[in-house]
This record gives C-alpha cells, sequence and structure tokens, in this order.
C-alpha cells in the first residue's frame, strides 16, 4: 500500500482524495511566505534603494542599525513593552481563563465573547479608542499606555490558550486537595498551574509577539522617544524608502518564527 491509497485520517479517505487539497494549502502557504522570503535577499543587497534581486551583495544595511541610535533605541522601547505586555497580559489571561472554566455559570460563553472582544474588533478602532482615551489621561507617547493597549489585544489569546489547556483537565483533582484543607491559591498554584504551565509558557511567548509586532496601535499611541520600532519602520516607509527596514524586518521575522516554533514545542510538550 503506497502513499496515495492509505488512509489521511481515521475516515477512509485517503491520501489521493485530499490531494487536491494539499496542493491548495501549499499554494495560499506559499503565497503567503514568498513576500518574507523577498525581504530576505533584499536586505543584503548593498544598493541604496530596495532592490530585489540584489546586484551588489553586502551586510551594509545590517550594519546601518545596529549602528544607530536610533534604531537601537526603538529596539529596546519595542522589547520592553513586549516583555512588560506579556508580564501584565499572561496572568490576566490565566486567571480570566481560569475563572471562567471553574464558574460553570450559564453566562460564562457570554463574558467569554466580551472578553476577546479585542480580537473581533478591527484594531484601528481600538488604536483610535486608545488614542482618545488615553489623550485625556496623558497616556500617549508613554510606556505606559502601550503596554496597556498591547495588554487589551494580548489578553484574549492568552484567554484562549489557556482555555484549551483547561479543557482537558480535570477539575476535581484540585477540588481533592481543597477538600484536604488546601486554599483555592494554594490548590491552584500547587495542582492546577504545574498541568497547564506549558500552555501558559505559549500563551506568554505569543502575548509578546502580539506586542511587538504590532504596529497599527503604536501609530497612534507611541511616539519621540518613547516610538516602536514598529513605528519608526512604517514612518521611515512613508518618508524615505530606507533598506534599512529590510534588515530590520529579516530580524523580526527570525525572532517571530523562533519564538512561533518555540510555542510548538512547548505545545507538543504538553501534551
Amino acid at each position: 500500500m503506497n502513499w496515495w491509497t492509505t488512509p489521511a485520517s481515521d475516515t477512509q479517505v485517503t491520501h489521493g482524495d485530499r490531494f487536491w487539497l494539499y496542493v491548495v494549502a501549499v499554494i495560499i502557504m506559499l503565497l503567503l511566505v514568498i513576500p518574507t522570503f523577498i525581504v530576505i535577499p533584499m536586505s543584503f543587497s548593498g544598493s541604496q534603494y530596495l532592490e530585489f534581486p540584489p546586484n551588489e551583495w553586502s551586510t551594509r544595511w545590517y550594519g546601518e542599525y545596529f549602528g544607530s541610535a536610533k534604531w537601537m533605541r526603538a529596539t529596546v522601547t519595542s522589547l520592553q513593552v513586549g516583555v512588560l505586555t506579556m508580564l501584565v497580559a499572561t496572568p490576566l489571561g490565566t486567571m480570566a481563563a481560569y475563572a471562567l472554566f471553574a464558574s460553570g455559570h450559564r453566562a460564562t460563553r457570554a463574558f467569554f465573547m466580551l472578553l476577546i472582544t479585542p480580537m473581533i474588533v478591527p484594531v484601528i478602532l481600538v488604536a483610535i479608542g486608545a488614542f482618545y482615551a488615553f489623550g485625556r489621561v496623558g497616556l500617549n507617547n508613554s510606556i505606559s499606555g502601550l503596554v496597556l493597549a498591547h495588554t487589551a489585544m494580548a489578553t484574549p489569546l492568552v484567554i484562549i490558550v489557556i482555555t484549551a489547556a483547561l479543557r482537558s483537565y480535570d477539575l476535581n483533582q484540585e477540588r481533592v486537595a481543597r477538600s484536604l484543607g488546601a486554599t483555592r491559591l494554594k490548590a491552584f498554584f500547587q495542582i492546577t498551574l504545574p498541568q497547564i504551565r506549558f500552555s501558559v509558557v505559549t500563551a506568554a511567548l505569543l502575548s509578546f509577539l502580539t506586542s511587538f509586532d504590532e504596529v497599527i496601535i503604536a501609530i497612534f499611541v507611541s511616539g519621540g522617544a518613547n516610538a516602536t520600532l514598529t513605528k519608526h519602520m512604517f514612518s521611515s516607509l512613508r518618508d524615505f524608502i530606507d533598506p534599512t527596514i529590510a534588515a530590520i524586518s529579516t530580524i523580526m521575522v527570525i525572532v517571530s518564527s523562533v519564538l512561533l516554533l518555540l510555542t510548538q514545542f512547548l505545545g507538543r510538550r504538553g501534551k
């Protein structure tokens, strides 16, 4: 029996029957990935302008990036905001997911949909709302404002990941610990959290990526010395097409890919 005639799942559908689906999936993946792969060789061009394929190979633009105080300051800001967003969104999302899971109330689904609203609403609307709200309390162009806005975007993702982990967890284990005298908090940290720890770490990494790669909210809320890397990239594309952007994009792709692969690895270990 060859690959073509072997079942593709528990049903009798074979790989041959699904071959058209594989072709469509590969085409879609190529359309999504090829633009990214084009940027990588462009970052090694020695030309003053973006060009593909490069006529001259050079690491000039990587030197421009690492040697620029402006780009380094923006990178530090993005890393700082990403880490702070991760530290705020992860516990908030975990507590929310646990509360919804443990309550068993009939309104749980409604509260769940309400909490993930920032993922449903267009980001531009969230950015405009944050801009006007933060303007009244002086949080625009500040690290705190960025962290709050990015936390609103990252927390729903944490809730979804932790909720999925809790659905495969038997809450009776925690109830037994509480019946033996443990408080709910102690039972959570000693019984529940160790069993979903890989999902928590995965959610933390995804919340960091959500903040690190975000640009629309950063355009509205960040500025000055607290401008993020993505905002500087957008400004550079708008004002002058600087090939340094290609080098930065390549670095961001590598960082994002490594973190996503790490989340997949942790997800497999957590199963």
